[in-house]
C-alpha cells in the first residue's frame, strides 16, 4: 500500500479525493481535541482504500477541506467505513451539515457476527490481523505542530488496518446472511439529527428521578440555558455546571441569587456574578413540562413490581441464551430497559419488529405469555415450547400405560 506524505494543500487533497472517488470503499478516522472546547477541534483526518493511504492536516494554512467533505457526503458510490465512528461523523456534520453516506461501522458489524458488545479498535486489529497496535501516541496533543513521524504513522495505521479488516468482515456478514440486519443500524448512523444538539432536548440526557412536572420543567430550562452558555463560550458544558448540580438546582431551586453560593458544585462567586443572574432569570421563567413530553423511560408501562421484575430477569436470561446460540451481541438484539418494558406490558417495541422479532422477539413474547419455558439439555439451558413439553409428557404417559 502506498502511504503519502502529510497532505497540507488543497491541490494535493483534491488529487487524493479524485483517486479515492473511484474506490468501492474508503476507511476514515480523525484525530481531534475537545477537552477544553464545546466544539471538537479537528486536528487530523486519515483516509485509505486498499491501495493508498494518507493523513490530511486540516490546520495547514490555506487548506480547503471541500474536496474531502464532498467525497464524504456527496459521493454515493463510495462506502465510508469507520470504527466506532460517532465522534468522527459528528465532526463531519459540524463542518458540512451532512453525514457521510453511505456509511458502515465495523464496531456495529462485529455485533452481528460475534458476541462482542463494543469491541475496541486495538482488539479488533489484534483479533483479525494478529497485530498489536502501538498506543503510545493515542493521548498525544494532536493540535501541536509539527506532527512527528511517529504520530502520523500511528494515525495512518488506524485506516490501513481497517482497510484490510473491512473486506473480511463483509465476507463473513454475507456468509452468515446477516448483512440485512445492519441496514437499519447504518441508516441510524447517517441520521444527521443524532449529531446536532437541540438545546431544548438537552435535559433528556441528564439523570433525574421522579416525574414531577415542575422539576422536569426547570431541568429542561436549565439544560437549554447551559447548552447555550457553553456553545457561546465554546467550552465543555461541564465547565458551566455539572449534571448533578443542574439536577440538584432543578429539584431544589434557590429563592434568591445569594443562595447559589450554598449549592454544591458552585463557587461563592455565583451569588453576585452575571451568569448567576442569568440562571435565576431562567428559573423564574421555567414552566412545568407537559405530560406528553415526559421521557420515554417514564411513560412506558406500569411499574414492574416483584413479579414483573422476575419476568424481566427471565427475559434477560433468554437474551443471553439466544445471543450465545446464534453468536451475536445481545446489545444488537435488544437492551435491558426494553426487556423491562416488555415485562410491564408494552408491545410497541423495536424488539417486536422486523428481523429482531424473528430472531428473538417472538420467543420473548411467548415467554411473557407463558408459551415458552426453560429446560436443561445436556447440561445447558435451552428453551422449549410448553405445548411440546405437555405433548412429550402425554406421550410418555401413554407409553407407560401401554406397557402396563
Amino acid at each position: 500500500m502506498k502511504i503519502h506524505d502529510l497532505i497540507t494543500t488543497t491541490d494535493a487533497l483534491a488529487d487524493l479525493c479524485e483517486r479515492l472517488s473511484k474506490s468501492d470503499f474508503v476507511t476514515v478516522d480523525t484525530e481531534f481535541m475537545r477537552e477544553n472546547t464545546y466544539w471538537p477541534e479537528l486536528c487530523l483526518v486519515q483516509i485509505a482504500n486498499e491501495e493508498e493511504a494518507a493523513a490530511i492536516d486540516p490546520l495547514a494554512d490555506g487548506i480547503d477541506l471541500t474536496p474531502l467533505l464532498d467525497l464524504m457526503t456527496e459521493n454515493e458510490d463510495v462506502l465510508k467505513v469507520f470504527h466506532a465512528g460517532g465522534q468522527d461523523v459528528e465532526i463531519i456534520v459540524n463542518l458540512s451539515g451532512k453525514t457521510p453516506h453511505p456509511i458502515f461501522d465495523t464496531q456495529i458489524a462485529m455485533m452481528a457476527i460475534s458476541q462482542s458488545e463494543q469491541i475496541g479498535y486495538a482488539n479488533l486489529v489484534e483479533s483479525w490481523l494478529g497485530i498489536t497496535v502501538d498506543k503510545g501516541a493515542r493521548f498525544t496533543d494532536w493540535s501541536r505542530r509539527p506532527l512527528t513521524d511517529r504520530q502520523i504513522e500511528y494515525a495512518i495505521g488506524d485506516v490501513t488496518h481497517l482497510s484490510k479488516i473491512f473486506p473480511r468482515i463483509l465476507k463473513k456478514l454475507i456468509k452468515t446472511g446477516r448483512g440485512d440486519w445492519l441496514d437499519a443500524e447504518m441508516e441510524k448512523l447517517a441520521d444527521v439529527s443524532n449529531y446536532i444538539t437541540d438545546p431544548d432536548q438537552a435535559w433528556r440526557r441528564i439523570r433525574q428521578q421522579g416525574r414531577n412536572p415542575q422539576v422536569l420543567g426547570r431541568l429542561r430550562a436549565l439544560a437549554a440555558w447551559r447548552e447555550g452558555e457553553a456553545q457561546h463560550k465554546n467550552i465543555p458544558r461541564g465547565r458551566i455546571m455539572r449534571d448533578e448540580t443542574l439536577a440538584d438546582i432543578a429539584s431544589h431551586p434557590p429563592k434568591k441569587q445569594a443562595d447559589l453560593a450554598k449549592v454544591r458544585g458552585l463557587s461563592a462567586a455565583w451569588r453576585d456574578n452575571d451568569i448567576g443572574k442569568r440562571l435565576l432569570k431562567v428559573l423564574e421563567k421555567a414552566e412545568p413540562i407537559d405530560k406528553d413530553d415526559l421521557p420515554e423511560r417514564l411513560k412506558k408501562g406500569a411499574p414492574l413490581g416483584k413479579e414483573g421484575a422476575l419476568v424481566a430477569d427471565l427475559l434477560k436470561l433468554l437474551l443471553k441464551i439466544r445471543s450465545r446460540e446464534i453468536d451475536v451481541a445481545a446489545r444488537l438484539l435488544t437492551r435491558a430497559e426494553e426487556m423491562e418494558a416488555l415485562a410491564a406490558g408494552v408491545r410497541d417495541l423495536p424488539v417486536l419488529q422486523g428481523w429482531r422479532y424473528d430472531i428473538f422477539g417472538r420467543d420473548a413474547l411467548e415467554l411473557v405469555e407463558g408459551k415458552l419455558a426453560f429446560a436443561v439439555r445436556d447440561g445447558k439451558l435451552a428453551m422449549t415450547h410448553v405445548d411440546d413439553v405437555q405433548a412429550g409428557m402425554e406421550e410418555t404417559l401413554q407409553v407407560a400405560q401401554a406397557a402396563e
